[in-house]
């Protein structure tokens, strides 16, 4: 990576207007990092139950504080922890920025991929997708379950409601069919990676082994009870009404 030029800047004063506010998004995506490694670090010491218990309390004390500080500071006021700009915005922004934020981590996701395949190949890139996928899935869940206000154990009617509030939610087009009262089948109708992929006349991305850990994962952490079966994801053969499919069902 080529780094940026040398302005001669001795202290942080110095800094033109410019560069000290893109200083201050370095900053931010420091203590992003920062976060993620103190999590990593706990699940590795602790087991990922006990991290994830540590992230919610640390979440919970963490969110208010930072916006009450942002606030002061640009001038917003803040309302249970929510910038006031934020709940200012009509119903159908926010569903318009929820979209743009599940795009952007797409983005940031392809990214990291594509930066490692084209270092070391794409076995390297898919080894680190994969895990990545696992661990990232039951982070999403307990995250999503929290903010549901789901029981430990949420059954299948909690597992159709967390998948709605995913990040692939806002971008892709999935449905759910409701084939038993203890079973359901998870369609994912359009994505967003595939179908550009098949626009530029390009074979489906083969992402079953991140899907096989990806969506257990996921189920596990909204009910230990429920099991996942792969009804159909590439490298396999699937029908055109969607790219992957798979089954959910609760098990005693």
């Amino acid at each position: 990576m080529k780094a940026a030029e040398d302005k001669g800047y001795q202290q942080l004063q110095d800094v033109s207007p410019e560069d000290l506010a893109r200083f201050i998004l370095n900053m931010s995506r420091r203590m992003a990092i920062h976060s993620t490694i103190w999590f990593n670090e706990t699940e590795h010491q602790l087991g990922m139950k006990r991290a994830l218990d540590m992230l919610e309390e640390v979440d919970a004390k963490y969110s208010r504080l930072e916006m009450e500080r942002l606030g002061k500071v640009l001038g917003f006021e803040v309302i249970e922890g929510i910038p006031r700009p934020l709940l200012d915005l009509p119903q159908e922004k926010l569903m318009e920025l929820a979209g743009d934020m599940g795009k952007n981590w797409l983005a940031m996701d392809g990214i990291w991929f594509q930066t490692i395949e084209n270092a070391y190949g794409m076995n390297d890139a898919k080894r680190c997708n994969d895990s990545c996928m696992s661990r990232f899935s039951t982070v999403e869940a307990r995250m999503i379950k929290n903010y549901l206000g789901l029981p430990e154990r949420a059954g299948m009617d909690g597992l159709k409601r967390a998948l709605g509030f995913r990040l692939y939610a806002r971008i892709n087009e999935q449905s759910i069919i409701d084939e038993s009262p203890t079973s359901i089948v998870f369609q994912m109708n359009d994505c967003r990676v595939q179908s550009a992929r098949q626009r530029k006349g390009m074979a489906d991305y083969p992402c079953k082994s991140a899907g096989l850990v990806e969506y257990s994962r996921f189920a596990w952490e909204i009910d230990d009870r429920i099991q996942t079966e792969c009804v159909g994801c590439p490298p396999d053969a699937h029908p055109p009404e969607w790219f992957c499919a798979w089954r959910f069902s609760l098990t005693d």
